[in-house]
């Protein structure tokens, strides 16, 4: 379990993201046409997975054009934006941002995808969301990087991210 802050107060999540070197868990989640993806498809690719509690806050939806603006200076790079988020407003979301370069999925079918990566918030008032999170895969779903933010209203380290990403 790891402890975060939601504006300072303490928080928890189920478990810990998983370690550098370890295959990152399977998972199967929903993109915007209500078909399941699974992590396999992207597979002989690096992948930089960008877990958010909802589009609808301003963190995450200034994170998620963030990394759409950095990845479109990389189409190598597989951005993943995963919230509890219904595709049909990550759709309209990405819509009316104008955001092309990311593929969001959402846990709306099972929150396996949070339990199994350790970042389902456990109590208080986002309790059954996802903690904000950055991981990058390799070409075999190996983490290579990863970050739990300690505040869920903060931003990721998106130098290191990115760094990590295109290193």
């Amino acid at each position: 379990m790891a402890e975060i802050t939601l504006k300072g107060k303490p928080i928890h999540t189920n478990g810990n993201l998983p370690n550098i070197g370890e295959k990152a868990p399977s998972f199967i989640l929903v993109d915007g046409d209500l078909s399941d993806r699974s992590l396999d498809e992207f597979r002989g690719k690096k992948k930089l997975l960008s877990i958010v509690p909802s589009l609808d806050t301003s963190v995450c939806a200034l994170s998620t054009k963030k990394f759409n603006e950095e990845v479109a200076k990389h189409p190598e790079i597989t951005v993943i934006v995963i919230s509890a988020d219904l595709p049909f407003a990550q759709k309209r979301f990405c819509g009316m941002e104008n955001i092309k370069n990311i593929l969001p999925l959402s846990m709306m079918r099972s929150k396996d995808f949070a339990k199994d990566y350790g970042v389902l918030i456990q109590d208080g008032p986002l309790k059954g969301l996802s903690a904000r999170a950055i991981l990058i895969l390799d070409e075999e779903n190996r983490v290579i990087y990863k970050e739990l933010v300690k505040e869920i209203a903060e931003e990721p380290n998106y130098e290191k991210a990115l760094h990590a990403m295109l290193g």
